[in-house]
């Protein structure tokens, strides 16, 4: 009898310890958030949603991983920003914690290994060429990947861009491949940073490593999946008519995020900025970037690869085929 009532207590100490933990986490992220978030006008609605956590003890139930991943659905709720994330690190700690340099030669080796988010780069029939690009990798180490990706399809009639699952990334990436479709020097967008009330000015670079692609027709891939750099790829294009987006809707996530450790146990991602085109004085957060042609990202390839050829054939430009073999083609692709 005595064993069961000593178990007891150490299983009731264990519980009050995790219960006391999480709700010391909660209180903290709840004050990154309010210190660092960059729409105010949500803030009694998340101290609303800790309060509730807290007092409900709703958390206890759960290990971990799934707290984490109940904040972060939560939060994502109540302030439809989907960059908001809360990660569970079971080994992170500030003893152990590597150096920048080591993290980033970490970094750029793990994203070697899926060639700095550059899947796929081909030839399609037609002379079109066709880019499968999964993610921003950071500039520094992904460049060359760019400049080859570039070169390949220099002598192409028109360009597909594949992102439909694309996750976003870099944004000094964003700007190199960007700037492959910008004559000159051009002002982008600005990103406003609440925590430090700075404004940055984001601009293309008037010459990059490889072969430009000017005065072409481009065309996007998108779906529900793209996300965040992604969808700032395709929306500045879009927006000042150098490329046509074909697709699904994507995710409409602008806000650019700083992560923060929490007890050296938990990540927490902030969005801390606003993005806002120099052409339009707008940004696709909570609305998307709306596709010009809206077709299931099934179906995205295959008609952009249809456009794209309708042009050929309209514009007369000549191609490895006839005109006869693209009209065959265009059937084929109907179908």
């Amino acid at each position: 009898m005595k064993k069961i009532c000593l178990v007891s207590s150490i299983l009731l100490c264990s519980s009050i310890l995790a219960q006391s933990n999480k709700t010391k986490i909660l209180t903290e992220i709840s004050e990154k958030i309010k210190e660092n978030y960059i729409d105010e006008k949500f803030f009694k609605s998340i101290d609303s949603l800790f309060q509730s956590e807290m007092k409900s003890e709703n958390f206890n139930s759960l290990d971990e991983k799934d707290f984490a991943a109940n904040l972060t659905q939560k939060l994502r709720t109540v302030t439809k920003d989907k960059h908001f994330f809360v990660k569970y690190l079971p080994n992170y700690s500030t003893q152990n914690k590597i150096s920048e340099k080591e993290q980033e030669k970490q970094n750029n080796f793990s994203n070697s290994l899926e060639n700095f988010g550059f899947e796929k780069v081909e030839r399609l029939e037609g002379n079109i060429g066709y880019i499968n690009y999964k993610g921003f990798a950071a500039q520094k180490s992904s460049a060359k990947a760019l400049e080859a990706a570039m070169n390949f399809v220099e002598n192409t009639n028109a360009l597909i861009i594949d992102l439909r699952e694309n996750g976003g990334g870099d944004n000094a990436m964003l700007i190199e491949f960007c700037s492959y479709f910008f004559d000159k020097k051009t002002d982008l967008y600005t990103t406003y940073f609440r925590n430090s009330g700075k404004t940055v000015r984001n601009r293309t670079k008037s010459n990059v490593s490889g072969k430009k692609y000017l005065n072409k027709n481009i065309y996007f891939l998108t779906s529900q999946k793209t996300f965040s750099a992604g969808e700032a790829f395709a929306y500045f294009l879009q927006e000042r008519k150098l490329a046509t987006a074909i697709g699904e809707k994507t995710g409409g996530a602008a806000n650019p995020v700083d992560h923060y450790y929490i007890e050296n146990q938990y990540l927490l991602l902030v969005p801390d900025g606003k993005i806002t085109s120099t052409y339009s004085g707008k940004n696709w957060e909570h609305t998307g970037v709306i596709p010009d042609t809206i077709v299931t990202q099934e179906n995205a390839l295959r008609t952009a690869h249809l456009l794209a050829l309708q042009e050929i054939v309209k514009n007369k430009t000549k191609t490895e085929l006839s005109e006869s073999d693209i009209k065959n083609l265009m059937i084929k692709l109907k179908q």
